[in-house]
């Protein structure tokens, strides 16, 4: 459904004053009326053109049914006048990063058929428990990081309310760890939950707790031969972060979802897995039972400890081949005993495969790929990470899937420039990820004669031969580039010519991650800050993550093109703290749409199973920057100025 984009231009000032004149004469509730037809980003638009459409778009937000903002947290002061008078509120999604219970009653009410509220930290049990009594009509929910905020508990109780209250819940998210909050037999609360519920994902759960929840139990009494009903069992797709994967869990899992479509696990234990306590071959063999699944994922981090699947052999993977003929994608990760027999069957068997993925695979080697031409197989997304063993003649071979939309490469350390020659054939080729390999300047030119033109997000961190030589030539302006997300950190030769280049060719990047450059300082910066994309926006329009963290010749003077006008669109922003404590508080004071990070964690979202992390949803993204816009409107530049003063008289004071 195309949106309506409103436009109001005046010729001269007594233009637009006879314009609101006889603004003022319409009736206010026809105007409501009308620009309830409108989207959020038309209706920012028309607010910034006089007072009078500023208060009819503010009782409108008042009544608007869907109130979206993750990109930045908002205050209760800013809150409360949006949200408390708006009765007709059906979906709510909000980052509440700066709230907390006090905010409970604003938020939790019966008209609500959707709740998404990220990066709750500060708040109790009492927001689940709220919840569950109030949204009797809600169909999906998903809470993050709840109580995570020290002196903050979540009691079985709260769950309780919540999955006796909701009973109309289709899906269900509860991303933070309930084994904090649930002793070993308290799994059976679940059984509770919708019988209407078919997708369900939980942050941190123990396999004992999934073992018991999904093992059915004998009546007492008169009835003590009926076994009873197994609960989840119209799940279709569910996907859970267990302490450790046993053969128990996954048997209980095959067995008792009989509905299930999509199956995702994962596990990072702190210690190797005893004989009993892991999956074996046999745990495999008990995989889809009921021959429904679409979409498997079992891995093994390697978060905490070096732990692999150390009992699952090529054997395992026979089994699992037999039972999933019809899978369309599997991911495996830290199966280190299975060699290319087991992932050449896999390959061989699923017809249907599109997207497979393999992390850790120790023994997985060119072999893999030899005869892959054999098959059926219309491969779209393949990931190979930390793969040691493969070259460029495995790549050689899968660049015959000319269907490939998305390459993850990283930490293939032996793959050079031979493997960019042949994905520069892929004419769908999307993603590309090159982290760590020994590719040069030269393997990277051969992108520019083919698959450049399509490709949307591009990794080479830490492929140590590049220099600026590369940027000058994806870069030179001779193209039209479909790009969006580039990382170009840790490359130790890179300078800021290399930032130049990006720069002067305009291409609309979103994402750019230059952290650990020790070369790139505040000339890139400068740089960046000036790109026009677009003739008629703002400077360094596109840019909406920005990581420089760790840049060695990053100084105070970056921040002055931080500040409003520039970068208007961007939404994180990574740097080294210790540059200036000062002016990064006040710039975050500045721009509180902004998130600055400073402790170097990774920004945005990482993106590191999510298969459609380069899609680019622009016309969403619009919208909720002119909501975040419109809400926080604009703020002076007092405090950073000051911050900027006291910096520059502390250094006239050293000198």
């Amino acid at each position: 459904m195309a949106t309506t984009t409103t436009t109001v231009v005046c010729g001269d000032a007594e233009g637009c004053d006879d314009e609101r004149r006889s603004l003022d004469l319409l009736p206010a509730a026809l105007l409501e009326t009308i620009m309830t037809k409108l989207d959020v980003a038309s209706l920012c638009s028309l607010a910034s053109t006089c007072k009078t459409l500023k208060s009819c778009v503010t009782r409108v937000l008042t009544f608007t049914p869907n109130f979206h903002v993750f990109n930045v947290s908002l205050s209760m002061e800013t809150v409360r006048p949006l949200l408390l008078p708006n009765q007709k509120l059906s979906s709510l999604k909000l980052d509440c990063g700066r709230l907390g219970n006090s905010a409970i009653d604003i938020l939790v009410r019966p008209s609500l058929r959707e709740m998404s509220l990220h990066n709750c930290r500060d708040f109790s049990g009492d927001l689940i428990s709220e919840i569950g009594r109030k949204c009797k009509d809600l169909r999906l929910l998903c809470l993050g990081s709840v109580a995570e905020k020290v002196g903050r508990s979540i009691s079985r109780c709260a769950l309780e309310d919540l999955l006796n209250g909701c009973s109309h819940l289709e899906v269900l998210a509860l991303m933070f760890d309930l084994s904090l909050y649930l002793r070993p037999g308290d799994g059976r609360i679940f059984g509770l939950v919708s019988d209407k519920l078919t997708h369900l994902e939980l942050g941190h759960i123990s396999s004992r707790m999934m073992t018991q929840l999904l093992t059915p139990t004998s009546m007492s009494g008169e009835d003590s031969n009926r076994v009873t009903s197994t609960v989840l069992q119209n799940v279709q797709q569910l996907r859970l972060s267990v302490d450790c994967i046993t053969d128990a869990v996954v048997k209980a899992i095959s067995r008792s979802l009989t509905s299930l479509v999509d199956l995702d696990i994962r596990d990072a234990p702190l210690e190797d897995p005893r004989q009993l306590s892991d999956l074996t071959d046999f745990g495999l063999h008990e995989i889809n039972q009921n021959g429904k699944l679409k979409h498997l994922s079992l891995i093994r981090s390697q978060e905490f400890h070096p732990t692999y699947f150390r009992r699952v052999s090529d054997q395992g993977m026979l089994f699992l081949a037999d039972k999933c003929l019809g899978m369309e994608s599997i991911c495996l990760g830290g199966f280190c005993r299975v060699t290319d027999a087991g992932f050449k069957t896999i390959l061989h068997s699923c017809a249907s495969l599109s997207k497979f993925s393999v992390y850790h695979g120790t023994k997985l080697t060119d072999l893999v790929f030899h005869d892959i031409l054999a098959t059926t197989l219309l491969l779209s997304h393949v990931s190979l990470r930390r793969c040691h063993l493969l070259t460029d003649h495995a790549i050689q071979k899968l660049a015959s899937s000319l269907k490939l939309e998305n390459l993850d490469l990283r930490g293939c350390r032996n793959l050079r420039d031979e493997t960019l020659k042949a994905v520069s054939c892929l004419p769908k080729l999307k993603v590309l990820l090159l982290d760590g390999t020994d590719i040069t300047d030269t393997g990277i030119s051969y992108l520019k004669e083919g698959v450049l033109a399509s490709l949307v997000s591009l990794s080479v961190r830490g492929c140590i031969n590049l220099t600026d030589k590369f940027m000058s030539t994806l870069f030179d302006g001779s193209s039209k580039l479909a790009m969006r997300e580039l990382d170009l950190s840790n490359l130790p030769n890179l300078t800021d010519a290399a930032i130049f280049a990006l720069a002067k060719s305009g291409a609309p990047i979103t994402k750019l991650q230059l952290r650990e450059c020790r070369f790139i300082g505040d000339p890139s910066v400068m740089a960046l800050a000036s790109t026009r994309v677009y003739e008629d926006e703002c400077p360094g329009s596109s840019l909406s993550l920005l990581d420089l963290y760790d840049c060695g010749s990053i100084t105070q003077l970056s921040f002055k093109w931080l500040k409003k006008p520039f970068f208007p669109k961007l939404k994180w922003l990574g740097i080294t703290g210790s540059v200036n404590r000062d002016i990064v508080d006040a710039l975050a004071r500045r721009r509180p749409q902004l998130q600055v990070s400073c402790r170097g964690e990774e920004l945005g979202n990482d993106g590191e199973d999510d298969w459609d992390s380069a899609d680019i949803h622009q016309h969403i993204d619009a919208q909720e920057d002119e909501l975040v816009q419109w809400i926080l409107g604009d703020e002076g530049d007092i405090e950073m100025d000051d911050a900027e003063d006291e910096s520059e008289d502390d250094e006239s004071e050293e000198d």
